[in-house]
């Protein structure tokens, strides 16, 4: 299938002709992963941001869960935090892959972060990472004042399936009566295991994340206990199956015009508006799943800026 992609992002295409995500072997894709985050982060710029990896407890029963925590230097005060959980179809990513991210994040907003390293698919199925994170949380909320955390300013952050995780962690929290978010970012999210929206039908080659991944990574997600599509898939795995998504926090979604995820996260933007929640949806046209790597694009640059803008707003810095 043709797709009419962004110009800039087409001539980067062209120049790298097996731009794609292959998660079928989970053990090699992890490998390849790593090597590629390793390239990234070597001339990464940490200036100006103090970093800290710690372990804090995990869910009842299951194993403690790493953090790396972000913090401007000098901080003094209070300010808003970050859950920060990152993508990788629930089968990849770590503390590593999202380093970059997390640094600028952390000091172009001032902010503090916390990257969340939750056990992975599909040797830890559901709801393993998303206890791990929902754990975080609660861990970020009782040691807000340590961590120098207006608990009242406490956003999530996650894209792919970072922003399912979030989503997800934003329903949990809510169900449970956990820590309150003020804010959640959900960047192309991977919402919906039933993979029936007419862009998960007919995007199957597209760079970077496709319908043969999407059934993978919920395969793996769900593992035995869940069948993907099956009635009995909860909405805490998937988010999209949620009835009622009432009393969740503010929301900004964005999506991506030839994504196979791009319907569910438009489809999820319109149910949360309809359930009374403020909600900002934008598809970027010409783009696709994870084009924002390439950064030099115009459309990539407007991406970045509008991230960092509705963070601003979302955790309440434009009232400082």
């Amino acid at each position: 299938m043709s797709y009419n992609y962004d110009p800039e992002l087409a001539a980067m295409l062209d120049f790298l002709p097996d731009v794609s995500l292959d998660i079928s072997d989970p053990v090699a894709s992890r490998a390849g992963f790593a090597e590629m985050i390793a390239m990234l982060n070597a001339d990464v710029d940490s200036s100006g941001v103090a970093v800290e990896d710690r372990t804090i407890p995990g869910p009842q029963g299951a194993p403690e869960v790493k953090v790396r925590i972000y913090s401007p230097e000098g901080l003094a005060q209070a300010g808003p935090g970050l859950l920060y959980i990152h993508g990788g179809g629930f089968v990849i990513g770590d503390l590593e892959s999202e380093h970059g991210m997390c640094l600028a994040l952390s000091r172009e907003l001032g902010i503090v972060v916390v990257s969340v390293d939750y056990r992975l698919a599909p040797e830890t199925p559901y709801p393993g990472a998303l206890e791990d994170c929902y754990s975080t949380l609660q861990w970020i909320s009782d040691n807000a004042g340590q961590l120098h955390i207006d608990a009242k300013r406490l956003g999530i952050f996650g894209q792919s399936a970072g922003g399912g995780l979030s989503a997800a962690t934003a329903l949990l929290s809510r169900d449970r009566q956990g820590p309150p978010l003020c804010f959640q970012y959900l960047g192309i999210p991977e919402l919906d295991d039933r993979l029936d929206t007419p862009s998960m039908q007919g995007f199957v080659d597209t760079p970077m994340w496709n319908r043969p991944n999407a059934e993978l990574s919920w395969e793996f997600y769900l593992g035995q206990g869940y069948q993907r599509g099956a009635d009995t898939v909860p909405h805490h795995a998937a988010p999209a199956r949620c009835e009622n998504l009432s009393g969740l926090p503010p929301a900004y979604i964005s999506t991506m015009e030839f994504d196979p995820l791009r319907d569910e996260g438009v489809l999820y933007a319109l149910r949360l508006m309809q359930a009374g929640v403020a909600t900002e949806l934008h598809s970027f046209p010409g783009t696709f799943h994870g084009s924002s790597l390439f950064a030099t694009a115009q459309v990539s640059q407007r991406e970045s800026a509008e991230m960092m803008a509705v963070l601003r707003r979302g955790l309440q810095l434009d009232n400082l």
